[in-house]
C-alpha cells in the first residue's frame, strides 16, 4: 500500500484539494482511502443515540454497522494517540492511503500552499515534502511546484511518484 499525505498550514485548502484528488485518482482505476488528523477534540457520534451510550458507559471501542456502512470508534481513554504505524495497520489494502495532517511523520508529503494565509513554507524544513502544489509562483524550490487548480496534473504527480499504475494494482495486499 503507497502512503502520501497532505501537509499545509490550516486555511491552505488540504481538504478542499484532498476530496478534488479523491475522484480524479478513483477515475484512474486506483483504490483510496484516506486518515484525516484532528488537532481538537472530535466525536463523530451524537449524544443520546445508543453508541453513545454504550462508548460513555466504558466501553474501549463500539462498532456501529449496517447495510450501507460500518464503522469503528475506538476510545484511546489514558493510552494517548496511536501513532501513525498503528493507525496505517488498521486500515484496509488499498493502492494509495492519503494521510491529511500528521506533519511531523516523516512519510513522503504534498504541501498545500497558499502565501495568503500568510504562514511560511513547510518545504523549506521538511525533507519528506516531495512536492507543492500552490496557488503562487515560487522560486528557489527544490521540488516540483504543481499549480493548485490543475487536479489532473496533481494526480498524475501522484500516480508518478508512488508508482501507481491504476487499476492492474486494483486490490493489491503487497
Amino acid at each position: 500500500m503507497r502512503i502520501l499525505g497532505l501537509a499545509g498550514w490550516s486555511g491552505s485548502g488540504k481538504t478542499t484539494l484532498l476530496t478534488r484528488l479523491i475522484p480524479a485518482l478513483t477515475d484512474l482505476g486506483i483504490s483510496v482511502s484516506t486518515i484525516k488528523h484532528a488537532h481538537h477534540r472530535f466525536d463523530i457520534d451524537t449524544p443520546g443515540k445508543d453508541s453513545y451510550e454504550h462508548r460513555r458507559a466504558g466501553a474501549m471501542e463500539v462498532m456501529v454497522t449496517s447495510a450501507n456502512r460500518w464503522a469503528l470508534m475506538h476510545e484511546n481513554r489514558d493510552h494517548g494517540e496511536p501513532d501513525m504505524d498503528a493507525l496505517v495497520a488498521r486500515m484496509s489494502r488499498v493502492d494509495l492511503l492519503l494521510i491529511e495532517g500528521f506533519k511531523s511523520y516523516p512519510h513522503d508529503k504534498l504541501e498545500v500552499h497558499r502565501p495568503a494565509v500568510g504562514k511560511p513554507l513547510l518545504a523549506t524544513e521538511d525533507d519528506s515534502i516531495v512536492a507543492i502544489a500552490t496557488d503562487a509562483k515560487l522560486s528557489d524550490i527544490s521540488v516540483p511546484v504543481l499549480e493548485l487548480d490543475n487536479i489532473p496534473g496533481i494526480a498524475d504527480f501522484i500516480v508518478t511518484h508512488c508508482k501507481l499504475s491504476g487499476s492492474a494494482e486494483n486490490g493489491a495486499t503487497e
